[in-house]
């Protein structure tokens, strides 16, 4: 029995690397999102056209058996359209008999797809391939065989996992977030994510061990497009088989490009005799931006008390942020100030708003 749990272990590390050197062989750019395709639009001038067409399919021949089951592995390549797999088996090359088909979305990138086939006879020679299909075509895979034996089969089951809500959205950037239940089984997990619900979008494969309670799982995706609705769900892999995690959707803010901030002075807060708090709202507009206050005696600030506040930067984003700066003031004296904002695409002041220090 730990004979046969060993060897289902290794043989899945086995295909699990394999599956990730194909992987890398295909990836073009970044370090957590891959695949990029026609489907999402992209920031990065580098972005490659691929064509939609059949799948690729590879079986593989190392097996894992007993004397009623046996482990399977092989990998589709979806080519951009929406792709179910399952194998085909039997006693004979006729085969007759197939697993559960499995969604894997429509990727450009090889996806490890084990299946574990129950209800075998003891000692029996079987065939079997992998098969995968899209709306292009089905093709089959190599066919292969494996000989059960006398060894009882081993204990184990698929992994669970759950989508979760998106978090951090902002114009081209979101975290897409989930759980993972390993199920006392070494187990790999990935999101995909699109902006329809064939995806053709894979992040970097994440290892996450075998134990046996819930683990979060997150990945943060870059140059996705302004005000685009994706769709996405995360999924995961053990010896046991491969399970999908439900699909939700987020919407990237705007505006579609980035421009120049927008500034609103508000009231001084903590006015004392000696000090004050300047305040004001920001909205970036999709750039990072730089931000000051000027302050003067003079109702135009024509004469300004020397540069203004010290420099502060906002980040990148399209929310409005307050700011605000301590400045230390004489006595029993008027002041106006106003709030200054500029990034690549502009300057703007913002309205001069007047107070008066205490006695």
């Amino acid at each position: 029995m730990k004979t046969i749990i060993i060897l289902i272990v290794a043989l899945f590390v086995v295909w699990l690397g394999y599956g990730m050197l194909k992987n890398n062989e295909t990836t073009t750019s970044g370090a957590d999102v891959t695949t990029p395709t026609t489907k999402v639009p992209n920031q990065n001038s580098n972005t490659v056209t691929l064509t939609p067409s059949a799948p690729s399919v590879e079986t593989m021949s190392t097996t894992a058996t007993s004397n009623s089951t046996a482990l399977v592995t092989g990998q589709v390549k979806p080519n951009g359209a929406g792709t179910s797999y399952w194998y085909e088996y039997g006693e004979t090359s006729a085969l007759g008999t197939r697993t559960t088909s499995q969604q894997i979305g429509s990727g450009y990138k090889f996806i490890p797809t084990p299946a574990y086939i129950t209800g075998l006879k003891a000692n029996t020679l079987y065939y079997f391939r992998l098969s995968g299909s899209n709306r292009f075509a089905t093709t089959n895979g190599a066919t292969h065989t494996f000989q059960t034996n006398t060894n009882p089969p081993p204990q184990g089951s698929a992994p669970t996992t759950r989508t979760t809500s998106a978090t951090t959205i902002s114009r081209t950037t979101a975290n897409i977030n989930g759980t993972v239940n390993p199920n006392n089984s070494a187990t790999t997990y990935w999101f995909e994510y699109g902006t329809d619900t064939e995806f053709g979008n894979l992040t970097a494969f994440q290892q996450i061990g075998s134990g046996n309670s819930q683990i979060s799982a997150s990945v943060s995706l870059s140059d996705l497009a302004p005000l685009t609705k994706y769709y996405f769900r995360l999924n995961a892999q053990n010896g046991y088989g491969t399970v999908n995690g439900p699909i939700l959707s987020f919407t990237t803010t705007g505006p579609s490009n980035p421009g120049q901030p927008t500034a609103d002075t508000t009231s001084a807060k903590n006015v004392t005799s000696t000090s004050a708090t300047f305040t004001g709202v920001i909205n970036p507009n999709g750039a990072q931006v730089t931000y000051w206050f000027e302050y003067s005696e003079d109702s135009l600030l024509g004469q300004l008390i020397g540069s203004g506040t010290p420099e502060q930067t906002v980040s990148a984003g399209t929310k409005n942020v307050t700011v605000q700066t301590d400045i230390n003031l004489i006595p029993k004296k008027k002041y106006y100030y106003r709030l200054v904002a500029k990034n690549q695409y502009g300057a703007v002041r913002g309205d001069i708003v007047s107070f008066t220090t205490n006695k």
